[in-house]
């Protein structure tokens, strides 16, 4: 869920040899499928709802990963930790989608997962990398003219001393209630927040519970394709939402298709689900300092990529 533009002809300041090439090949998954994946549609109101990775290291089911609707260079961010603008390879990376399973011992590292990782690439796909490092266009995130506009985030209760599990959050509705403005309604998250993407006929929104300025020039960074660092000096966690047209984005909302016509989504689904008339929408820019007093502003620096030096298109089987 990505599109990164690299000029050919910034300065490559260090290359480093091979990368990957050299990693532990004894470290693969006990078993792995790599199929290519179905688009997915939107549902009857044009809405589609953003599904990442699940499983692994470090979460409730480590001895197993899920990768639904994935493209190559979500897999080699993965892989390499790395973001979206970090990796540079064929045009093709972006828009062709796998879904991939794997199964590891429930004991392994992140470290050990991404070289499993790595190695399932250069199996499967016969990749080969290395490393450079070059001058490329960055952004700061400050505050706007006039001072922030969030709301601070209510302080969480402590947790209890008496050894009792805090009872777990509430699950998202399914069919969470549709708000005046055609979005829908997400509840307040008591102790889990986080920043929801939500994408609905050609709108996005994110809407950020209990959030740092961190936490949000991470989402950006990888929206825009481009690092992003905090010059806010806002050390509050802060609840916000963000309207904005996604159009032009080289980000992963800047590669999902438009809704289909019809019933489907588009114009006539939002008005057979009695949604308002949308109104045109600033870019993200526009509405992170209109919506947010945040500014973003541009500047140059080094960043280290990961260059696809070769890649097969179409997996071995499994």
């Amino acid at each position: 869920m990505l599109t990164a533009t690299l000029r050919i002809g910034l300065a490559v300041f260090t290359c480093g040899l091979v990368y990957g090439q050299t990693a532990d090949k004894s470290l693969t998954f006990d078993a792995a499928s790599v199929k290519p994946a179905t688009p997915p549609t939107p549902d009857g109101r044009g809405m589609i709802m953003m599904a990442g990775p699940s499983g692994g290291p470090g979460t409730k089911d480590p001895g197993r990963i899920h990768y639904p609707y994935m493209s190559l260079k979500n897999v080699l961010m993965n892989a390499y930790d790395m973001k979206n603008f970090q990796i540079v390879g064929p045009g093709w990376l972006d828009t062709e989608r796998f879904d991939i399973t794997a199964t590891m011992p429930p004991d392994t590292t992140k470290e050990q997962f991404r070289v499993m990782l790595q190695n399932l690439l250069a199996e499967r796909f016969k990749m080969t990398v290395h490393r450079e490092t070059k001058e490329l266009p960055m952004y700061s995130l400050v505050v706007a003219k006039g001072g922030p506009k969030m709301k601070e985030a209510a302080e969480l209760p402590a947790p209890k001393d008496d050894g009792d599990a805090a009872p777990a959050p509430p699950p998202l509705p399914m069919q969470p209630k549709m708000g005046p403005d055609g979005f829908p309604v997400l509840p307040q998250l008591a102790g889990r927040g986080g920043l929801f993407m939500i994408m609905m006929n050609g709108r996005a929104r994110f809407i950020g519970q209990q959030q740092t300025m961190q936490d949000l020039a991470g989402r950006l960074t990888n929206q825009l394709s481009r690092p992003v660092t905090d010059a806010t000096a806002l050390k509050a966690k802060y609840d916000f939402t963000l309207t904005f047209s996604p159009e032009g984005m080289n980000g992963p909302m800047g590669q999902l298709p438009p809704p289909p016509p019809g019933p489907g989504g588009g114009e006539e689904a939002r008005k057979a689900a009695g949604m308002p008339e949308a109104e045109p929408l600033l870019d993200i820019f526009g509405a992170i300092q209109s919506q947010l007093g945040l500014k973003l502003e541009p500047k140059k620096g080094p960043v280290e990529l990961i260059v696809i030096d070769h890649v097969e298109k179409t997996p071995t089987e499994n």
